[in-house]
C-alpha cells in the first residue's frame, strides 16, 4: 500500500509537470506563421522521434485499446491545433476542458472507475461556467473556432478512457501511433511555403518539450491516477496558457469568457486538490 501511495503522488506531480508542458502550446502555436495541419504534423513527426529515443523497444498488440487511444490522439492533437488558429488561445484551452463531462459519463461503462457525488458537483459547476463563456459575442470565425476546441475536448476524453485501459500495459506506444498517424494526415499541407527559423525553433519547442516529453511523462502517470483524475489534475494548463499569450502577444480573452473560464478552473481545481490529498490508490 505504501508503494502504491508513493506512485500516486508521483504520479500525480508527474501530471502538474505535464499541464506546464502543455499551457506553452497556444503561444507557440500562434507564433509559427503556417497551416494548422502542417504543424500539427510536424510536431507530432519530432514528438514521434523523442518517444523513439526514450523507448526504443516499443511493443504494438494492434489492440482495441492500443488503437482507440492513437486515433483519439491524432484527433486532440490535431483539433486543438487548428483550434488555436481558428479562435483565442484562451477559449481553444478553456473548452478543451469540457473532457471531464465526457469522461465522467463513460468512465464507469469502460473502465470501471466510479464518478461520485464530488465529481459531479465539480462537472456542473464547470458546465455553467462554459454557459457563461458564450456569452461573449463571437465572430463566425470565433464561432467556428470555439466548435473545434469542443470537439477537441471530447477526443481528449475519449484519449484518456483509451490509455487508462491500458494501465496494465504500456500506453506509450498508442501515443506513438499517434504521432504517425497525425504526421501523415498533416504530410500533404506541409509543401509549399515553409516557416522560417524562428517557426522552425517554435516547432522544435513543441515536438520535444510541449508534446514529446509531456505525453511521455503522461503516459507514466495515468497508469496510477483514474482517467477523471487525469483530465481534472492538470487544471493548471488553462490557466497558464492565456497567461502566455497575454504576456507575450496581448491577446485578450472577452469579459464573459473570463468570468466563465475562472468558474470552470476554481471548481476544478479544488476537486484536483482533493484528489491529491486522498492517499487511496485507484486500481
Amino acid at each position: 500500500m505504501e508503494t502504491q501511495n508513493r506512485e500516486r503522488y508521483q504520479a500525480i506531480m508527474l501530471l502538474v509537470i505535464t499541464a506546464l508542458l502543455w499551457s506553452l502550446g497556444g503561444l507557440l502555436i500562434k507564433w509559427i506563421p503556417w497551416n494548422p495541419m502542417a504543424i500539427a504534423g510536424m510536431r507530432s513527426a519530432i514528438a514521434a522521434v523523442v518517444m523513439l529515443l526514450f523507448q526504443r523497444k516499443m511493443k504494438f498488440t494492434w489492440s482495441r485499446s492500443q488503437i482507440g487511444a492513437a486515433f483519439f490522439y491524432a484527433a486532440t492533437v490535431i483539433l486543438f491545433v487548428t483550434a488555436n488558429k481558428m479562435t483565442t488561445a484562451a477559449n481553444a484551452i478553456l473548452l478543451q476542458y469540457t473532457a471531464p463531462i465526457y469522461v465522467a459519463l463513460f468512465a464507469n461503462f469502460l473502465l470501471g472507475e466510479k464518478t461520485t457525488g464530488r465529481d459531479w458537483l465539480t462537472i456542473i459547476t464547470a458546465l455553467g461556467g462554459i454557459f457563461l463563456f458564450f456569452l461573449d459575442n463571437l465572430s463566425a470565425g470565433g464561432w467556428w473556432g470555439n466548435m473545434v476546441a469542443i470537439l477537441s475536448g471530447v477526443s481528449f476524453a475519449g484519449l484518456a478512457l483509451f490509455l487508462r485501459k491500458q494501465k496494465d500495459g504500456s500506453p506509450l506506444e498508442s501515443l506513438f501511433l499517434g504521432n504517425i498517424l497525425t504526421v501523415l494526415i498533416g504530410l500533404p499541407f506541409m509543401f509549399g511555403s515553409a516557416p522560417g527559423a524562428t517557426g522552425w525553433l517554435g516547432l522544435f519547442l513543441l515536438g520535444v518539450f510541449q508534446l514529446g516529453f509531456s505525453y511521455i511523462l503522461y503516459a507514466r502517470a495515468i497508469k496510477h491516477v483514474t482517467a477523471l483524475e487525469a483530465i481534472l489534475i492538470p487544471v493548471i494548463e488553462p490557466i497558464l496558457n492565456p497567461i502566455w499569450v497575454l504576456i507575450l502577444l496581448g491577446e485578450t480573452p472577452g469579459k464573459w469568457a473570463l468570468v466563465g473560464g475562472a468558474v470552470v478552473l476554481v471548481s476544478v481545481t479544488f476537486r484536483s486538490v482533493a484528489a491529491a490529498m486522498n492517499p487511496h490508490s485507484p486500481k
